[in-house]
């Protein structure tokens, strides 16, 4: 039954439809398979199989069927889910149980989903590594000595390792977008308001009302889209939502458009094998005939600089009430991303009106820019997957400090853009490397076509511990 638990997620589907197997059968396939790999990569934080039999029997009785009906998921543990913990990480929210749950995970029970349990995430989400207090650190299933990325690095080791068939994350910087590329696996930062995010912990409001996004994350494109249909569309609470009506693309409409693509910033080196990734995939579209070129925007340093405003300097300041007089109580992670905040004053009022109203000026510049490439292929990070605890690396003869080896993904948290990830080469270590495909706002289903076509040639391969 290995082999069941690394399918799509859509031909599991089928396999339910069909009654080929049933959703409690496949549950405590689930079951098995968390009980057997959690232990090593502490992936999932609050599961009771007890409950997950409950829900499937629940199903099996009940004479309506949903587009997710009997589909095993898990949910990151910032996300609210009515009955499991919520803590994101933190010893200051231990115990943290939502009674209701968030408006996605809702409208997933509502398609049929099986809620596994909740994931593990770094204190806060301010990390790119999955470790905290609470709970420990989260492995990655290719290699057990390194992270599985962060925020949603539990969500991610759980799908990579076929503990669960898809889930939720969420995404300031790329909290789904680096794991997904560390494990193997696909993922989508919407475009905020798509997907809404209440009942998130901390809410996306503010700044992060732009940069904090929900999103699905999975072992295909195929299965990712299939989530967004499922969880998307306007929440009439939901402040940033937009009444954006799904659209379809025909492959005729794709080579229509031209694809702009590049290999690295000019600031942060990437490795010879992410340049490899890159290029593979630009010959993969063009030998599928779409239009593919050389194309870098000259406003991405601008937009990471006020990323870092929002992101950084503004984060710590809104977790300064929080943890006053609780300094004790933080994880290592959290006390290196206050540390690498507190390098700069905290904003003035002055400073952060001026830096909301640029990022209206740069993100200008970067649409305009994308005029004639509503797509941008470019890596999700510098680096593969690392070590337990790194922070520097040295990629071409020049030092990458941590949060530079990330800026990959932390553009288009500003921009407010969709963008996907898909799985395409291995390191020389064997460790998964995936590109990022990039869109204007609300192109969404855009963005996820294009995705597609290039995982035409590529895409998930299951890490050999989940056999």
């Amino acid at each position: 039954m290995s082999d069941l638990l690394t399918k799509p997620a859509v031909e599991l589907l089928s396999l339910l439809d069909s009654r080929k197997i049933s959703p409690l059968e496949l549950a405590e396939e689930h079951i098995r398979q968390i009980e057997k790999l959690n232990p090593q990569l502490n992936a999932l934080v609050d599961f009771d199989p007890a409950r997950v039999r409950a829900q499937a029997a629940a199903l099996e009785r009940s004479s309506t069927k949903g587009p997710l009906h009997g589909l095993p998921i898990t949910v990151k543990a910032s996300i609210s889910v009515a009955g499991h913990r919520c803590e994101t990480g933190s010893l200051i929210n231990k115990g943290h149980t939502p009674t209701e749950d968030a408006v996605i995970v809702a409208r997933a029970r509502k398609a049929g989903a099986i809620i596994l349990g909740t994931t593990n995430c770094p204190e806060f989400l301010m990390a790119y590594e999955t470790d905290n207090l609470l709970y420990g650190r989260t492995a990655n299933p290719w290699d057990l000595t390194r992270t599985a990325g962060g925020s949603s690095g539990g969500e991610s080791a759980a799908i990579a390792a076929g503990m669960s068939a898809a889930g939720f994350g969420s995404d300031g910087g790329g909290s789904v977008r680096t794991p997904a590329h560390f494990t193997g696996i696909c993922a989508l930062k919407p475009t905020p308001g798509r997907i809404p995010a209440a009942g998130h912990l901390p809410p996306c409001v503010g700044p992060f009302s732009l940069i904090g996004t929900v999103g699905p994350m999975a072992r295909t494109i195929a299965d990712v889209s299939l989530l967004y249909r499922v969880i998307s569309g306007q929440d009439e609470t939901d402040p940033t939502g937009a009444p954006v009506s799904p659209r379809t693309y025909t492959e005729e409409d794709l080579k229509h458009i031209t694809i702009g693509f590049f290999e690295d910033d000019g600031h942060t080196p990437v490795t010879p094998e992410t340049h490899q990734a890159i290029r593979e995939t630009v010959r993969s579209l063009r030998r599928q005939g779409f239009h593919v070129e050389p194309f870098r925007p000259r406003a991405l340093e601008q937009a990471r600089q006020l990323w870092w405003k929002f992101f950084v300097r503004c984060g710590a300041m809104f977790f300064s009430p929080i943890i006053r007089g609780r300094e004790s109580d933080l994880s290592p992670t959290f006390r290196g991303f206050l540390d690498i905040a507190r390098k700069d004053s905290p904003l003035t009022g002055d400073e952060l009106l001026q830096a909301w109203a640029e990022s209206d000026v740069i993100r200008r510049k970067l649409l305009e820019e994308m005029r004639r490439f509503p797509i941008l292929i470019t890596p999700v990070c510098a680096i593969p997957a690392f070590h337990h605890g790194e922070r520097r690396w040295t990629i071409d003869n020049q030092q990458v400090d941590y949060l530079d080896a990330m800026r990959y993904t932390q553009w288009f948290n500003l921009l407010g853009s969709p963008a996907a990830v898909v799985p395409v080469g291995h390191s020389t270590e064997g460790l998964p490397i995936g590109i990022q495909i990039a869109g204007r706002p609300h192109e969404d289903e855009l963005v996820l076509s294009i995705a597609a076509a290039i995982e035409r040639d590529f895409g998930y391969i299951a890490p050999p511990m989940a056999g």
